[in-house]
């Protein structure tokens, strides 16, 4: 699995990446980078992902690889419908699947990707830009 990219408010930059990469697969070009990514509009957008309580969750479904939401509660030691809430939030940013479900059988929280990396945009005196990554 790659690693996530992260962006905040690189929604130009990223559609130029995206008309490079349709360009490049048109004249079947081979392209080396890969790596998805998440761009938030915000840095409020981005805070939801970074939340305490959803960093707690990904780490302990990395570390202990729960078998279901409720385990995953559990582990957090947390309330069952604050953990389903959060898990969903972090399904539909898409840092996070489930497996399985339906007909009484419980979904299984998984990764979707090996970790994130946050590039942060900073602006310097002179007005430039430069990506930071912690």
């Amino acid at each position: 699995m790659p690693k996530l990219k992260i962006t905040v408010g690189e929604r130009d930059r990223l559609r130029d990446r995206t008309r490079r990469r349709i360009e490049a697969a048109e004249e079947d070009v081979s392209l080396d980078d890969v790596q998805p990514v998440l761009n938030f509009e915000s840095y409020a957008d981005l805070s939801r992902l970074l939340s305490q309580k959803n960093l707690e969750l990904l780490e302990a479904i990395a570390e202990h690889e729960p078998d279901s939401i409720r385990e995953a509660a559990k582990i957090v030691s947390r309330d069952y419908k604050q953990v389903h809430r959060n898990l969903s939030e972090l399904e539909d940013i898409g840092v996070l699947e489930f497996e399985g479900g339906g007909r009484g059988r419980p979904k299984k929280p998984m990764l979707a990707y090996d970790g994130l990396e946050i590039d942060l945009p900073f602006t310097d005196s002179g007005g430039d830009t430069d990506v930071a990554t912690p």
